[in-house]
């Protein structure tokens, strides 16, 4: 299986075959903050897990500027917005329903052997190593957040 960074070349190059400005955007953008990363850092080369993260990066940018351009009066731009990150998206990994992602909390919360509010730091950090890109961190937290309020 082709590794995430080759499938986003691949992508890529059918995007510009098909004209398909809006995907061509945001893959090139893709590449580039791919790219950006492993120069910055100390990794060369990035592994899929790590264009993970930098694609998560860029979805939650996205959702920022959308929720800012809906407050300002612009859904042209909102919208523009929520199209990229359908097309980020895509290379994802499936995302966590309510219910799984309650599930997996729980495990994590048992791991941690958390007791009450405080510990959520603890909590966090176990379930966003195992959550990771299956899930925003914004839901992690809201979840962890009423799980361990109710234990309380």
């Amino acid at each position: 299986m082709a590794t995430l960074k080759e499938r986003i070349d691949a992508d890529l190059k059918d995007a510009m075959r098909a004209k398909d400005e809006l995907k061509l955007t945001v893959v090139r953008m893709l590449k580039s903050a791919v790219k950006y990363k492993e120069v910055e850092g100390e990794a060369k080369v990035l592994d899929d897990a790590g264009v993970i993260g930098v694609i998560t990066t860029l979805v939650k940018q996205r959702r920022d500027s959308a929720a800012e351009f809906k407050a300002a009066g612009r859904p042209e731009l909102a919208e523009k917005e929520e199209k990229e990150i359908a097309v980020l998206q895509t290379y994802l990994p499936a995302q966590l329903d309510a219910g799984q992602l309650a599930e997996a909390v729980k495990g994590c919360i048992l791991e941690a052997g958390a007791k009450t509010l405080k510990d959520l730091g603890a909590v966090m950090k176990v379930a966003s190593a195992k959550l990771k890109g299956q899930a925003e961190g914004k839901a992690i937290s809201e979840e962890v957040k009423a799980q361990l309020s109710r234990l309380a």
